[in-house]
This record gives structure tokens, C-alpha cells and sequence, in this order.
């Protein structure tokens, strides 16, 4: 029998660190990291269940290929805007005015 108290202790912090720099932030790269921990919260998570789980498909551990994969574009893509911004306003914190 595996002991499951260490991966879901582990997702439960890291969801829990994301979500504090999600509302916490008002820096957008900060608030980038946060989602990125959330995502790896849940893809640990989404891992463990798999694992102890038995599944002959691995859709665990296939689903969270996806949340990667998903999660690296919209880094990119997150990334350029914020570079954009910086460019267009001199700043990146979220909670200023644009003009």
C-alpha cells in the first residue's frame, strides 16, 4: 500500500502558494507564477490519482501531458503580452491606470 499523505500535502501547498500569488499580486509576471503553480498542483494531483488508481490507460499521467503542453503556450503567450505592456506603459503592475 503507498502512502499518499506526501503528493497531496505537496499539491495542497503548491495550490495553495499559486493562489496567494494569484489574488495576493498585483505584479503580472508574480501572478503568471501563481497560475503556473496552480497547474502543477494539479497536475500532481492528477498524477497521484492515476497511479494509485490502477488505470491500464494512464489518463492521469496522459491528461497531464496536456496541462503542460497547454500551460507552456499560454506562458509564451502570457509572457509577450506582459512584454507588450511593459513597452506600451513603463510598468506591470495590474492595479495602475493605463494612462
Amino acid at each position: 500500500m503507498i502512502h499518499t499523505a506526501g503528493p497531496y500535502l505537496l499539491a495542497s501547498l503548491l495550490i495553495g502558494l499559486g493562489l496567494y500569488g494569484i489574488l495576493a499580486r498585483r505584479n503580472a509576471v508574480l501572478m503568471l507564477i501563481g497560475a503556473e503553480l496552480v497547474l502543477g498542483g494539479g497536475g500532481l494531483l492528477l498524477v497521484t490519482a492515476g497511479a494509485l488508481g490502477r488505470d491500464p490507460s494512464w489518463s492521469g499521467q496522459v491528461l497531464t501531458l496536456f496541462v503542460i503542453t497547454i500551460a507552456a503556450a499560454e506562458v509564451v503567450i502570457a509572457l509577450a503580452v506582459i512584454v507588450a505592456a511593459y513597452r506600451r506603459q513603463g510598468h506591470i503592475d495590474l492595479t495602475q491606470d493605463a494612462g
